[in-house]
């Protein structure tokens, strides 16, 4: 059960927790054009911290900033997808990488590599680095993606790690997605397993990621691109068709 707070304890939650915000809005522009401004992420997520202190339901045993996290980063995609920045081009690529990974895959049962990937747009691996790099923005994997009717706009892996934060589902059974969600991670490569690992449960940066890993940061964006679209070229079948 949710808590009436008094102004001021509502006052220092929001400025014990602002910085989570900023950390998310940041970690978010980093993948997207420079005409975005990262003040309208901040402004966007800033709601979701309000929304999350006013709906906060310590009795489910959940950590405030897991339950947080979620809300903000699920403010600021809304934010984005408002504002439609995104081309057709973009966009068509996109569905290109998630088409790919899905039929290769489903064809050889274990993951595509880069090389089959990369013949099958026939293109070289070159051209598919680039592409991932270039709709890296796009690389996060909410249930309308996945062609499920929720309104909340959230990021699925984030909703992974809190199975206590969300408000019961009527449309599906969210326990259900996130098994699935959960399996397909588990058939990812290992690197690909860690990356998912430290960006969402240790919540490190790009920039962090890639010194754990000894390679640069715009290889972890890459890889990280290719991992969500893998997964959503996985997923969009199974779960879309219904569970």
């Amino acid at each position: 059960m949710t808590i009436t707070m008094t102004k001021p304890d509502r006052d220092r939650m929001m400025e014990q927790n602002i910085h989570l915000v900023k950390i998310i809005a940041y970690q978010v522009a980093v993948n997207l054009p420079p005409h975005i401004d990262v003040n309208d992420l901040i402004s966007a997520g800033t709601i979701g911290l309000l929304e999350s202190i006013d709906r906060f339901d310590s009795s489910k045993g959940v950590q405030f900033n897991t339950y947080a996290s979620i809300r903000i980063r699920g403010a600021i995609m809304d934010e984005l997808r408002s504002m439609d920045w995104m081309t057709r081009s973009m966009r068509d690529k996109s569905n290109q990488l998630e088409k790919a990974y899905g039929e290769i895959e489903k064809k050889t049962g274990r993951p595509a590599e880069s090389e089959e990937v990369a013949k099958f747009l026939d293109i070289t691996t070159d051209a598919l680095n680039q592409i991932l790099s270039q709709v890296s923005a796009l690389s996060v994997l909410n249930l309308e993606d996945l062609g499920v009717n929720y309104d909340d706009g959230m990021d699925i892996l984030e909703c992974i790690k809190d199975p206590e934060g969300k408000d019961p589902m009527t449309i599906v059974n969210f326990n259900e997605v996130k098994r699935k969600v959960a399996e397909a991670v588990e058939t990812l490569p290992d690197k690909e397993k860690l990356i998912i690992s430290l960006y969402y449960y240790d919540e490190l940066t790009l920039k962090e990621i890639g010194k754990v890993l000894e390679i640069t940061e715009s290889r972890v964006c890459q890889l990280h691109s290719q991992t969500m679209h893998r997964l959503k070229g996985k997923l969009k079948k199974c779960i879309g068709a219904g569970i």
